[in-house]
């Protein structure tokens, strides 16, 4: 992390947020197997159709369905406009989706506050992997240079610095609610008077790490999984990218996509990767987040749930809601069906997600869903794209490792426009 000599003065002064300082949504970018770009999401979303498949990235030793990014890293260099040379499938899709947020924006940042807040639970390993693959056979042999961008923030200070971005860069690692918490983040310290504007969200991609450390935990489905089924029985992994620009009200975009109207994150202290099965953490940090945008449960015109597909937060993530909507529990799905979980990037690609939803009219379907679950029953999710009127407001949820949750809420922008 590093920031501003200006701004650590600023943050040792700071003696509360200013809450009623509206954060506004201003620019989408994303970069998943659907495709490249925000139209490529929007377009794959309507089509009801899967982009999971076979994984074709690398060799590995298990048989999994996966959501790959339909480019190799030599294209996607190439599409982001670098150098010829070797780096992360991370750092290539997260500025990728990044730029897109910023140029969608159309703001000009010059002489704004502006922060890059950036989201990772893989960080370079799809490099450093390379290290080792030769360092093994040989303990004299390997290309110490693959080991640079290891660390989780080696992406995130490259991409800020492609964007000419400097006031305060930082990187967050909460497992898989990680995205959603760097935009909670982005959005405090725009209240909080700090910041302009920030481009916030995550970006991860597949490596043989994550592959062989879920298939471990015995948690990832054979076949293209079914998230809120019955016969769920695993998760399908995935990678990607997905960061929103979001900024105060003086400063100027081509539009207003909606608002933040609350947030929250929430630890439920049970198990190292199994929620409760109570779902306490997930019903504190959607309670929560609803409480502070003082919008009502029925004002909810859509929730994208975090939903894996295993039984473990299936059956949690259905408890809490139904605890906390009762007989009124909105119109509900996951989205990982079409890209599978992105990890530490789920937060900022379904925040997208749910955005295009919120402001295009609809609502996602939940692919290959045939029955409730029986820790809910009577619990069905929206199975087809479905064009609605009139919402006012959706919840993004993204839950992770260690019981971290995170809920947040955008809200339609009154005004419409800036």
């Amino acid at each position: 992390m590093f920031l501003k000599e200006d701004m650590i003065l600023t943050l040792n002064s700071v003696k509360e947020i200013n809450m009623s300082e509206e954060v506004y949504i201003g620019g989408l970018g994303a970069i998943t197997a659907m495709g490249v770009g925000k139209t490529a999401q929007l377009s794959g979303l309507i089509s009801g159709e899967t982009a999971l498949g076979p994984l074709t990235l690398f060799n590995t030793g298990h048989s999994v369905i996966v959501g790959e990014v339909k480019h190799s890293n030599q294209e996607l260099a190439i599409m982001a406009g670098l150098a010829e040379g070797e780096y992360s499938r991370t750092t290539l899709l997260g500025l990728l989706a990044a730029k897109e947020a910023l140029e969608d924006s159309g703001a000009d940042i010059n002489g704004l506050r502006v922060g890059f807040i950036s989201a990772t639970s893989v960080g370079g390993m799809d490099v450093s992997e390379n290290f080792y693959h030769s360092y093994n056979k040989d303990n004299h042999s390997g290309r110490l240079r693959q080991l640079i961008g290891h660390d989780c923030g080696a992406s995130t200070q490259f991409i800020a610095g492609k964007l000419d971005i400097n006031s305060f860069v930082t990187t967050i690692n909460t497992a898989c609610s990680s995205a959603n918490n760097a935009i909670m983040m982005g959005a405090r310290m725009i209240k909080a008077g700090l910041l302009d504007a920030v481009i916030a969200g995550g970006t991860d991609s597949l490596c043989r790490f994550t592959i062989n450390g879920f298939s471990s935990l015995g948690i990832l489905d054979s076949e293209k999984c079914r998230p809120f089924d019955a016969t769920r029985s695993g998760l399908n992994l995935g990678e990607g990218a997905g960061y929103l620009f979001l900024h105060s009200a003086k400063v100027k975009t081509k539009r207003s996509y909606c608002t933040i109207a609350g947030y929250a994150n929430a630890n439920d202290a049970f198990h190292q990767t199994a929620s409760s099965a109570d779902g306490v953490g997930s019903y504190l940090a959607m309670s929560s987040a609803l409480k502070m945008s003082g919008l009502n449960a029925q004002d909810i015109g859509y929730i994208n749930v975090h939903g894996t597909g295993t039984p473990n937060n299936d059956a949690s993530e259905g408890v809490a809601m139904n605890r906390l909507f009762s007989s009124f529990i909105p119109p509900f799905s996951s989205t990982k069906g079409f890209t599978g979980h992105t990890l530490g990037a789920a937060g900022g690609v379904e925040s997208l997600f749910a955005i295009l939803g919120l402001t295009e009219g609809y609502h996602w379907p939940n692919l290959l869903f045939s029955q409730s679950i029986v820790e809910v029953p009577g619990m069905v999710p929206v199975t087809k794209t479905t064009k609605v009127e009139g919402m006012i407001s959706v919840l993004t949820n993204s839950f992770g490792f260690g019981g971290n949750c995170s809920s947040i809420i955008y809200k339609k922008d009154k005004n419409g426009q800036l």
